[in-house]
């Protein structure tokens, strides 16, 4: 259903454009939230800007993603200017991360016939895999935001909200069972990975836009993140300050992962990011 129909006002927004054009939009909105696309979070900054000049009463800038500190990460630093942009214009705020998200969760079957679920498949396990990390079914993060939103707790705080704890041996496991298929396991320790990131600088540093080895980047920091260091977790949340969404909303109704691999073993799936799945491809193809 389009959303006009659900009577819901829409404001078209030009984040290029002079900053007036910005805040007229923003006027009278008491909650901003930004679901910015992953290669945009600094675009954030005249928006940013804008919802301080239009009195915005609290903004959620876009996280809505793994737990990981400052310095490891090329996205998570950019949103981290973002981030203390919104503090220096002393805006209120609610930042809101959700863990490793399920549609981003599972290797390739050797028949293919899951393929059309997975925008970015699993192809290697970090470490022993028996690293826990926390997981969230996309469409289940709305829920959370919801609640988050209507929080007085969250005011000026950061916010971990996640569905589920599982290793990678254990999903290996589980979707070997559910699809009767034999799954290949390659194991990758932490040098492999860091190889993989000083390779990619090589090549971004000649060519910034390289989407091949801007992937391959992003992807081997988050392995290391979430699958060696095991920085995805609750306990790591709470020791960098976030509040605990389970102690918060422990009564959402989530998607369990398991429901969530009976729908992709089904056909009835949806993936995420199907417009990156070409040059997905086409990269593999340039591996082969």
């Amino acid at each position: 259903m389009a959303l006009k129909d659900l009577g819901i006002e829409m404001r078209a927004l030009d984040l290029d454009a002079p900053q007036d054009s910005i805040v007229k939009p923003l006027k009278d909105i008491d909650i901003l939230i930004s679901a910015i696309g992953p290669r945009d979070q600094l675009a954030q900054i005249p928006l940013v800007e804008a919802a301080a000049k239009a009195g915005v009463k609290r903004i959620v800038p876009c996280a809505f993603g793994p737990i990981l500190p400052v310095g490891v990460h090329r996205s998570r630093d950019q949103k981290e200017e973002v981030f203390n942009l919104v503090k220096r214009l002393h805006i209120p705020y609610t930042i809101i991360d959700v863990g490793w998200w399920y549609q981003f969760s599972l290797p390739r079957l050797p028949s293919g016939r899951i393929d059309y679920a997975i925008g970015v498949p699993i192809k290697t396990i970090p470490g022993d895999g028996d690293m826990p990390s926390a997981r969230t079914d996309l469409r289940d993060v709305g829920k959370y935001v919801v609640r988050a939103i209507k929080d007085d707790r969250t005011l000026n705080a950061t916010v971990f909200v996640y569905n589920e704890l599982w290793t990678s041996n254990k999903i290996y496991d589980l979707l070997e069972e559910f699809a009767g298929e034999g799954i290949p396991r390659k194991y990758a320790r932490a040098e492999e990975y860091e190889q993989q990131i000083a390779e990619a600088d090589v090549k971004l540093k000649d060519s910034p836009e390289d989407f091949k080895a801007r992937a391959q980047k992003v992807l081997a920091q988050y392995a290391l993140s979430w699958g060696i260091r095991g920085e995805n977790t609750p306990q790591f949340a709470k020791y960098l300050g976030y509040l605990d969404g389970k102690q918060l909303y422990p009564d959402v109704d989530f998607t369990s992962f398991e429901s969530y691999l009976q729908e992709v073993i089904s056909g009835s799936a949806q993936g995420v990011y199907d417009e990156l799945k070409p040059m997905m491809h086409q990269a593999d193809k340039q591996d082969q």
